[in-house]
């Protein structure tokens, strides 16, 4: 990232759970009234990877304005404690918004050292609209199935068949879930989480949220300081920024991110023979981006298709190898079939990807104001595409379906806070999705936060993915609540794990705990 974390002078520890909880600050909005919500019944439902995790539903209000109106079903998972002392419940959220947290919860539990995660139950659950939680959205079967028309409106005819799709994606979504969209928001699913509080019988709980899951954390604390025991930010959204210059800052975070990658493939010429230059590497990915945009890879990789497999590589590191490889294959040797592969693993939308398309766009689109004049998403876009071209309109057409949004905009919550324990931020220096400077503002918005730095990290989702330190860190906060305190920016600072090494196999897929995480976190979250 363009901004290195502070040193450390002195570091100390301090112990969540000493301070005294305020009344949450009079823009935290306090309208809906509470929700007397049922205990769940827990049933099996044990997977290889998690033998003991349990699954359940709860009902909740569409609207939690008005408790005993309609209400819409939230699917939850659980790996119970074991130890005699009990912490609680540890909610986990992915991120998204949009993705699933089912899984989650296994996987925390089992990354967890083992002593930790007894103390706890570990909850996930899918967000409304998300997974198995019931109604889930599916705004347009198909919406992303190739080849899509180019990412970069060289031309008004491409521009408009992209602005076609934005719109046409916008008014399915109204057209079938009109009675829906106003209650898909960030506010509405920090309640449906106080719910699950109620229902699990808990005074507080504890939350462990990546990506857009620290935004998610961030806001139910606003709302419920005093409901909080534990708080774990991972890889932390701008909540400044929330959503339209959030994504305009990614494009240039990305494109660095990219540019790391392009300089990786030059260290190993060896392998990819691709070159020693990163700059005519870099130039190369672009003329292989120009010939598939003519000539689409397998009859699905178009340019669109191609930069929707590299994104992932923004996001974690371990894809690297894989993609390198795709990257060879097609342009040293005109063998497109890797680059398809990745796609299909990478790139290419699912139903699951479909329904967690769905909710992004309503979360986001109706959390916050978007511009509705397209021209000020032509300018902004083309001043950022010169310098960042990797991902910037790819990006634009993401989101697009906000200039065309069938419900009001919210306003973004303010999530300063006084009013919490000591909670724990964590933040890679060199993170596209959420850059840095996210981190350092949360810890400035939350006062008793302390934020632990990856020097040198460009993944996205840090903790459980192999870094021994980072994990220390967390351990001990969940173990007993302690923290860090320093005197400079970072709070403490964990070295970033070593680059990964092009793959034995070619084209075999990256099985480290890093990937097993970002498995679950999905991606443009």
């Amino acid at each position: 990232m363009r901004k290195r974390a502070a040193a450390l002078y002195g570091a100390a520890v301090v112990m969540a759970g000493t301070f005294t909880a305020v009344p949450a600050e009079a823009n935290a909005p306090h309208t809906a009234e509470p929700v007397h919500a049922a205990a769940p019944t827990w049933r099996n439902c044990a997977t290889k990877k998690y033998p003991t995790l349990q699954c359940a539903s709860l009902k909740v209000p569409l609207d939690h304005r008005r408790p005993h109106g309609q209400r819409i079903t939230l699917a939850l998972s659980r790996v119970p404690h074991t130890a005699k002392t009990y912490q609680g419940p540890l909610l986990v959220n992915p991120g998204g918004p949009g993705s699933s947290g089912l899984a989650l919860a296994g996987f925390v539990a089992s990354a967890l050292p083992g002593k930790v995660a007894a103390q706890y139950d570990v909850i996930g659950f899918d967000p409304r609209g998300v997974g198995k939680s019931r109604p889930a959205l599916d705004c347009r079967p198909g919406h992303f199935d190739p080849v899509r028309p180019d990412s970069l409106p060289a031309t008004p005819a491409i521009e408009r068949a992209n602005l076609a799709r934005a719109e046409s994606f916008a008014t399915a979504c109204g057209g079938k879930y009109g009675g829906l969209l106003p209650y898909l928001n960030t506010t509405s699913a920090v309640r449906d989480m106080d719910a699950i509080r109620q229902a699990l019988g808990a005074e507080r709980i504890n939350y462990l949220g990546y990506s857009y899951g620290t935004y998610l954390g961030a806001v139910y604390a606003k709302f419920f300081p005093e409901r909080v025991r534990r708080l774990i930010l991972d890889s932390v959204v701008d909540p400044t920024e929330v959503w339209y210059d959030a994504n305009l800052n990614q494009d240039v975070a990305f494109n660095d991110r990219h540019r790391a990658f392009l300089a990786w493939v030059a260290r190993y010429d060896a392998t990819y023979r691709l070159g020693t230059d990163p700059e005519r590497i870099e130039a190369r990915w672009y003329a292989m981006r120009a010939a598939l945009a003519k000539k689409p890879a397998g009859g699905t990789v178009g340019a669109a298709e191609l930069e929707d497999t590299f994104i992932p590589g923004g996001y974690h590191n371990g894809y690297w190898p894989r993609l390198a490889d795709a990257f060879a294959a097609y342009v040293n040797d005109g063998d497109p079939e890797p680059l398809v592969k990745a796609y299909e693993d990478l790139g290419a939308v699912d139903a699951a990807g479909a329904n967690g398309y769905s909710i992004y766009t309503s979360v986001q689109c109706r959390d916050a104001g978007w511009p509705r004049d397209w021209r000020q998403w032509r300018e902004d876009n083309r001043a950022v595409h010169e310098k960042a071209p990797f991902m910037t309109w790819n990006n634009a057409w993401y989101n697009a379906p906000c200039a065309f949004w069938p419900t009001e905009s919210l306003k973004p919550v303010n999530v300063a806070n006084g009013a919490l324990p000591p909670t724990l931020l964590f933040q890679a220096t060199g993170d596209a999705a959420t850059p840095y400077e996210g981190g350092v503002t949360v810890h400035r918005l939350l006062a008793h936060s302390s934020l632990v730095v990856e020097e040198g990290g460009g993944n996205h989702g840090i903790t459980l993915s192999g870094n021994a330190c980072l994990d220390r860190h967390l351990a001990a906060y969940l173990s007993n609540g302690t923290v860090p305190r320093g005197h400079g920016e970072a709070d403490a600072v964990c070295e970033a794990l070593p680059a990964p090494k092009p793959a034995t196999k070619k084209g075999a897929p990256a099985a480290t705990k890093g990937s097993a995480l970002h498995g679950l976190l999905g991606f443009r979250g």
